[in-house]
C-alpha cells in the first residue's frame, strides 16, 4: 500500500484503488458517493449533538509514522500542518449567552469533502508537546478561554462570535501585567487613607533633660505579714466613668523609688458615687501618707475611707447646695466634713501610740453631679497636690491660693500687741521665754489650711487635681505640660490604658507617687 497520491507499486495495491475508486458503487441502500469523510460526519451526528468535538479519536497504533511526517499528505479531517496535532478526547464546552444549538443532521444527508480542513478540526486541538492544563484555584486565572468559545459550526459572522465570547467569559487581570487604574467612580467609592482616622502619637518614656535614674518599671515587691494580708498595696489603680456632661479617668501609680526599693505606695484613691439618675453625686478622693513613715500607707487609706462616708450620708444635701450654687453653704460643710476626717486620723494615732506627725495624711477631693445641666465642679481638701485647667490649648494653676492672715491678733498666734488695752505701751522686749502652764494644754503644731474652689466648667475644658507627686513636674518641667497638652486635647477623652500611659511619663529628679483624676467636659 502506497501513499494517496503515490504511484502504484504493485498488485497488492489494487484492493486500495477498489475501496476508493469512485465508479464502484457501495453495497448499501444509499446511491450516494461514500467517502471517509461522510462516514466520520454521519458517525459524529449519530454519537454526540451534531458537532465533531463530542468525538473521541482513537489513539494511535504503537510504530506508526507521527501524523504529517515527511512524504505523507494531510488527511482532510486534519489540521494544517503548522502544528502536529495529537489524538484527544474533546468534552463538549458550555454553550455562551445567546446561541443556539444546531440541529443533528438528517438521515441520509452528508457532508461532502470539498469542506475547509478548519471546519472539521476541534476548536480545543492543542498540540502533541503541550503540557495538560493544571486545575484552577481560587484567585487562579484561566489559562484559555477556548471552552467558552461559541461552536464553529454555528452560522455567525467572525466578529460577532468573537464578541459574544468576549462578553460571556470575563478576563481576569494577568498575575504577571500591572491591574489597570480604577474609574473616576471607583477612586471615590473606595475610601482613601485621607479618609481614615489619623493615628494618635505613642506615648513618651520621659521628658526633660534626660532618662531618669530609676528604672520604669517595678522591681521589688513591699514585705508582706502572712497574718495581715489586707495590709497590702496594688502598685497601680486604674479607675473611669461617665456622667452627665463628663468623662472621668483616674489613676494612681506607685512611684520610681519605692518601685526601687520595694516600699509600698503611700498615695490612696477613692472613686465612687453615691445616688442614683441625675440626682447622683460622684466622689473623687486622694490621700497621701507621711513620708518615711512605716504606717503612710495605711494613713492615706484611712482618709479617703473616711471623707467617703462623710460625703455619702451628705450626699442629698451637697448635691442640692452644689446645683443651687449654694458656694458659703458648701464651703463650711465641706470643711466640717474634712476636720472630722482628719481629726478621726489622730485618734487613731493616739490609741496605737504613734505620734500624730506620723499618722497623718493630706487630702484631695473632687465632687461631680450626675446632672448634665450642672456643670459646676467642686474641689477641696487639705494638703499639698495641683488643681490645673486645660482650656484652649493651655494649662492654667487653678490651686487655691492660701492668703495673708488677717485681723485681730488672737491668744497663742501672732505677735503682742503694741499696746495694753487700757493704753499703754510696751516699749521693751526682754526676751525671757515664758514656760508653759501645767494647768494649759500644750499649743498643737498648725495644721495644713483647708481649700476649697467651685467653678463652673466650659465645653472643651480638662479639669486635673493630682497629689504632689504629678503636681510637682508639671509645675517644673514646661515640656510634660506641652506633651500633656497634645495628648489631652483632642476631641475625645484617652481611654483607661492610654491615660495610664500619659500620668506615668517620667521626669528626672521626681520619683514619687503618682494620683490624678481628670475630668474631659463635652
Amino acid at each position: 500500500m502506497s501513499q494517496q497520491g503515490g504511484s502504484p507499486t504493485g498488485h497488492e495495491d489494487d484492493w486500495w484503488g477498489q475501496l476508493y475508486d469512485d465508479s464502484t458503487d457501495d453495497t448499501g441502500p444509499t446511491p450516494e458517493p461514500d467517502s471517509v469523510d461522510d462516514r466520520f460526519a454521519s458517525a459524529a451526528g449519530a454519537v454526540g449533538d451534531g458537532s465533531a468535538s463530542a468525538v473521541a479519536v482513537p489513539q494511535p497504533r504503537a510504530g506508526a509514522a507521527p501524523t504529517g511526517g515527511p512524504g505523507r499528505h494531510r488527511a482532510p479531517w486534519e489540521s494544517p500542518p503548522t502544528a502536529p496535532p495529537p489524538p484527544a478526547t474533546f468534552p463538549p464546552g458550555p454553550k455562551p449567552p445567546g446561541f443556539t444549538e444546531e440541529p443533528p443532521p438528517t438521515t441520509g444527508a452528508a457532508r461532502t469533502s470539498t469542506e475547509t480542513p478548519a471546519t472539521t478540526t476541534p476548536a480545543s486541538w492543542t498540540p502533541e508537546d503541550t503540557p495538560p492544563e493544571p486545575a484552577l484555584t481560587p484567585g487562579t486565572p484561566p489559562a484559555s478561554d477556548d471552552a467558552l468559545r461559541p461552536d464553529p459550526d454555528d452560522d455567525l459572522p467572525p466578529a460577532t462570535v468573537r464578541a459574544a465570547a468576549d462578553s460571556a467569559a470575563p478576563r481576569l487581570p494577568d498575575p504577571g501585567t500591572e491591574a489597570p487604574a480604577a474609574s473616576p467612580q471607583a477612586r471615590h467609592a473606595a475610601p482613601t487613607r485621607v479618609d481614615l482616622p489619623a493615628t494618635p502619637s505613642s506615648s513618651l518614656d520621659y521628658v526633660g533633660s534626660g532618662p531618669p535614674t530609676y528604672d520604669a518599671e517595678p522591681t521589688a515587691l513591699p514585705p508582706a505579714d502572712p497574718d495581715e494580708l489586707d495590709d497590702l498595696v496594688a502598685d497601680t489603680v486604674l479607675d473611669g466613668a461617665r456622667y452627665g456632661t463628663c468623662s472621668l479617668r483616674a489613676v494612681s501609680v506607685r512611684g520610681d523609688s519605692a518601685r526601687y526599693r520595694g516600699e509600698p505606695r503611700r498615695d490612696s484613691l477613692l472613686m465612687a458615687r453615691f445616688g442614683s439618675g441625675d440626682a447622683a453625686l460622684v466622689l473623687v478622693a486622694m490621700a497621701t501618707g507621711a513620708r518615711a513613715t512605716p504606717g503612710a500607707h495605711r494613713a492615706a487609706a484611712e482618709a479617703c475611707h473616711w471623707i467617703g462616708r462623710a460625703v455619702g450620708r451628705s450626699h442629698a444635701r451637697l448635691g442640692e447646695d452644689i446645683r443651687a450654687a449654694r458656694r458659703g453653704d458648701l464651703k463650711s460643710g465641706l470643711h466640717r466634713l474634712t476636720d472630722r476626717s482628719l481629726g478621726k486620723l489622730r485618734a487613731t494615732a493616739a490609741e496605737q501610740g504613734i505620734d500624730p506627725e506620723e499618722y497623718a495624711a493630706t487630702l484631695r477631693c473632687l465632687l461631680l453631679p450626675a446632672d448634665p445641666e450642672c456643670r459646676t465642679r467642686v474641689f477641696f481638701g487639705v494638703g499639698a497636690g495641683g488643681l490645673f485647667q486645660l482650656r484652649d490649648g493651655a494649662w492654667h494653676d487653678i490651686e487655691p491660693q492660701i492668703g495673708d492672715i488677717t485681723g485681730e491678733p488672737v491668744v497663742g498666734f501672732g505677735s503682742l500687741p503694741h499696746e495694753t488695752p487700757e493704753g499703754d505701751r510696751l516699749t521693751m522686749d526682754l526676751g525671757i521665754p515664758t514656760p508653759p502652764s501645767p494647768y494649759e494644754p500644750a499649743l498643737e503644731p498648725p495644721r495644713e489650711p483647708f481649700r476649697f474652689r467651685a467653678s463652673v466648667a466650659r465645653p472643651g475644658d480638662t479639669l486635673l487635681m493630682c497629689t504632689g507627686g504629678l503636681a510637682e513636674p508639671l509645675r517644673g518641667e514646661p515640656e510634660l505640660c506641652a506633651y500633656l497638652t497634645g495628648r489631652w486635647s483632642g476631641p475625645t477623652p484617652p481611654g483607661l490604658a492610654a491615660f495610664l500611659a500619659d500620668t506615668q511619663t517620667r521626669v528626672k529628679g521626681y520619683a514619687d507617687d503618682r494620683t490624678a483624676a481628670a475630668v474631659w467636659e463635652e
